[in-house]
């Protein structure tokens, strides 16, 4: 993964192959106020809704996407996906959304499909996750891509593999989460992990990112790119719900295929 920004948001961008590509946000760049400075990109927070919607124009511009390619879902921490196929960039659908027309509300769920990953078959809409400690998972094989929102219950729950089957994966970009060594859980989150042997876990703290690894390798995911970055432990450039409390921003995971430059339809 490298380095990117334009007009002062950073992001860290990875290549996926055939034209496959990756981001993941940094709180750099955006326009809102302690304590969701600068880039939150959540509206589901108490962040002013109008600061939100800059935000999300910005990212947009940055990666050159327009607005309305960018789809995203009412994320719950399940294993559910949107299948994207017979979208078009202009669509406006309860499992598109409305990334920045209008003011954003304070009930954006209203209408939204309750997913956490979403499977896109070729060049067009842009899926995207919000997170703050959770894992943003991009996949890409023959099958498109896909982008997926991984917390443990979700890895658990087995979206890693549905994801990767949907699309074939072959590749695997995951971006920046807790880390092993911010990440204390109970009895009932480590149990969910026992099974990916030794490795995954220290006493009481998990390894969210290697327990992913383990999992998309299972699912036949051959390269696995990992941004091997603790949300926790850099308050400079990411939110973390768990050690901002549950006030903090949320920044984002987003792939998409170039056009012209993939091989998918």
């Amino acid at each position: 993964m490298e380095w990117r920004e334009a007009d002062g948001v950073r992001w860290l961008a990875a290549e996926l192959g055939d034209g496959g590509r990756a981001a993941f946000t940094t709180r750099l760049g955006g326009v809102s106020e302690p304590p969701f400075d600068r880039l939150n990109l959540g509206v589901l927070t108490d962040d002013a809704p109008e600061s939100v919607e800059e935000n999300r124009r910005r990212l947009a511009a940055a990666l050159g996407h327009r607005p309305e390619q960018i789809v995203f879902a009412l994320q719950v921490h399940g294993s559910d996906l949107i299948d994207h196929s017979a979208a078009k960039p202009e669509d406006s659908s309860p499992s598109r959304g409305s990334f920045v027309k209008g003011s954003p509300t304070k009930e954006p769920r209203n209408g939204l499909v309750k997913a956490d990953g979403h499977v896109v078959p070729g060049s067009g809409p842009v899926p995207l996750v919000l997170v703050a400690d959770c894992l943003p998972v991009a996949l890409r094989g023959p099958g498109g891509v896909a982008m997926l929102h991984a917390g443990w219950r979700g890895l658990a729950g087995g979206i890693l593999a549905a994801g990767a089957e949907a699309v074939g994966a072959t590749e695997a970009a995951v971006g920046p989460g807790i880390g092993p060594c911010c990440y204390e859980v109970g009895e009932e989150v480590m149990g969910a992990f026992a099974g990916l042997g030794a490795g995954v876990s220290s006493g009481r703290m998990l390894d969210l990112p290697e327990a992913a690894h383990r999992l998309l390798e299972r699912a036949g995911v051959e390269r696995i790119q990992t941004a091997g970055l603790c949300t926790s432990c850099h308050p400079e450039l990411f939110f973390s719900h768990r050690r901002d409390r549950g006030r903090t921003g949320r920044q984002a995971g987003l792939a998409w295929i170039d056009p012209g430059e993939g091989t998918d339809g």
